[in-house]
């Protein structure tokens, strides 16, 4: 079986880092987009051979980035001959903000996915949503479409609160799985 593939852009570093995060969790290859939009052509290669693609970008301004959008826009030739049909699709998001509109960023991975024929999993964790919670637990902010991650606009890729990471680690892994079981 193709290994699973987290394709990403980040603007920062921070984006990187939570892709590496469900990239160890899915056991996945990183295929990063640049910053023109453009990824490598071998790259086609793998995303077309996955069974399993999850999606990574941040949230700037309420939305994906334009280079996130442009790799989507690109994928048409593949949309064009159903070629990722029944693929298994995630996808995260992050901005600094705890909400940051962080759900339609998520919103367009999920419409991209459904347009190529693809089965979208949900985040599949409880929200941590006590009193008692905090930035350190699992799916502190609360997803279900995908994962969420808050990266503080005054730090760099390592402030990312580990509970975030973690929340992306156990989706990656959650993706991959079911990628496994419907493609066995």
């Amino acid at each position: 079986m193709s290994k699973p593939v987290v394709v990403y852009f980040s603007g920062y570093g921070h984006t990187k880092r939570v892709a590496q995060a469900a990239a160890e969790g899915a056991q996945a290859a990183l295929v990063e987009i640049d910053v023109d939009g453009n990824i490598a052509e071998a790259a086609w290669d793998q995303l077309d051979a996955a069974k399993s693609i999850i999606f990574g970008a941040p949230t700037y301004m309420g939305s994906v980035p334009w280079q996130f959008k442009k790799f989507a826009d690109a994928t048409s030739k593949r949309w064009f001959v159903r070629q990722w049909q029944d693929k298994v699709f995630g996808g995260f998001t992050n901005s600094a903000s705890l909400n940051g509109d962080k759900q339609v960023s998520l919103i367009i991975m999920q419409t991209l996915a459904s347009q190529h024929g693809g089965i979208w999993v949900s985040l599949g964790l409880a929200p941590a949503n006590t009193s008692a919670a905090t930035r350190a637990d699992i799916n502190n902010l609360g997803g279900s479409v995908g994962a969420l991650v808050q990266s503080p606009s005054d730090m760099d890729a390592q402030g990312i609160p580990g509970g975030d990471l973690e929340t992306v680690k156990l989706y990656g892994a959650r993706v991959a799985q079911i990628g496994q079981r419907l493609h066995a």
